[in-house]
């Protein structure tokens, strides 16, 4: 028989482990939360990942269980614990994805490098941390913020009223995390796969284009990162799954200071929108990675298999029609771009598909992923 991974969440990253699973021979199910999700491709069950015994029926049938997003509440992860299903990543690392308090507290643990921060629960510490840095900083809520959002850099405390509001009247109470405005040249991001026996792989450092709080594109490997920066990145990364204890996919979003040091700014427990350029860009993809560590199978070689790779989203699609309507032209015009959608319909701002491109020559990659991912666009 078939091993089994059960996927919670029903999202793009769960729909871009089907090709490898079905090539490894995995039978993978999900659990979306709802019908004609993006993952409906593969059998999927549909119901709420917040009610335990929801999931805890879902997890009878599969072999193992992971996720395509970080939200499952914690005592869900610790029912499916308690009745021994095998979960990867396991509710323990999962907490410092969910909670960035916490993932700053366990970093600083750890000695990571990472931002002067905070925990604040009042306006009061806030304009005091604003006065000892420079009177401006990036304020973050601990939970649910994603591509931009839970996200503001303030400078002046009153800016933050709202939050400390909806906090009072929050059950859970806690604090918002304040960060010193990191002064940087660019983003990076470092994916490290782990099994849970213990066996890593670091795949290439790359570079990340950020416009509006998202993810526009993607550079693999990072320009002018051999050497001494991909190795500092790749032993951060690695640090950080052993020291979490993760299993599966791991992505460490970093900063690259003025004065040339590494920040870890987020961490992300699954396949990572910065690692969708492994798909035609390495001689093993982030999503058969990530199914490889979560069964304990031998990790395949994280290597680049071109000398660049270049990943653009599509983001928001056409304003009138399909994606599927823009296919011909986009392969007609470049013939060399890898075309993946989410069956998703278009919306502002919503990622909705993504182009690889890869080849010798940066410049020429960089221009033909941007102008095929153009052709989904108006």
């Amino acid at each position: 028989m078939a091993l089994r991974v059960g996927v919670v969440g029903g999202g793009q990253l769960a729909r871009m482990m089907i090709a490898p699973a079905v090539e490894l021979g995995i039978e993978l199910r999900v659990l979306a939360e709802e019908e004609g999700m993006a993952a409906s491709l593969a059998a999927a069950a549909v119901g709420d990942y917040r009610d335990a015994s929801t999931v805890l029926e879902f997890a009878r049938e599969v072999d193992v269980l992971t996720f395509d997003h970080e939200h499952v509440p914690q005592d869900v992860l610790a029912a499916l614990v308690a009745a021994g299903v095998p979960v990867h990543p396991g509710p323990d690392p999962l907490q410092f994805a969910q909670d960035k308090l916490l993932m700053r507290a366990r970093l600083q643990e750890l000695g990571m490098p990472q931002p002067e921060w905070a925990a604040v629960t009042d306006s009061e510490q806030l304009q005091a941390f604003l006065d000892a840095h420079g009177g401006r900083a990036v304020l973050k809520t601990p939970r649910g913020g994603y591509d931009g959002k839970g996200v503001r850099v303030v400078s002046n405390a009153a800016e933050a009223e709202d939050w400390f509001a909806a906090l009072a009247e929050d059950a859970r109470g806690g604090g918002l995390l304040v960060e010193e405005l990191v002064d940087f040249t660019r983003e990076l991001a470092q994916q490290i796969a782990r099994s849970p026996s213990g066996e890593v792989r670091a795949y290439p450092v790359v570079e990340t284009v950020q416009r509006d709080g998202v993810c526009a594109e993607v550079i693999a490997p990072a320009p002018h990162a051999a050497g001494r920066l991909s190795d500092v990145a790749a032993q951060i990364g690695v640090g950080v799954a052993e020291g979490l204890g993760v299993t599966g996919m791991l992505a460490v979003e970093l900063f690259e200071t003025t004065d040339q040091r590494l920040l870890v700014n987020e961490l992300a427990m699954r396949p990572h929108n910065s690692g969708h350029w492994t798909q035609d860009g390495a001689l093993t993809s982030q999503f058969e990675q990530h199914l490889r560590a979560v069964l304990d199978l031998p990790l395949g070689d994280a290597a680049a298999s071109a000398t660049w790779s270049v990943m653009v989203n599509i983001l928001g699609g056409p304003a009138e029609g399909t994606l599927d309507e823009r296919f011909a032209a986009a392969m007609a015009a470049h013939p060399a771009a890898k075309l993946h959608t989410y069956g998703k319909s278009p919306r502002p701002g919503r990622k909705v598909g993504h182009v690889n491109v890869i080849g010798d020559d940066l410049d020429e990659v960089a221009y033909q992923a941007r102008a095929a991912a153009s052709l989904f666009l108006d």
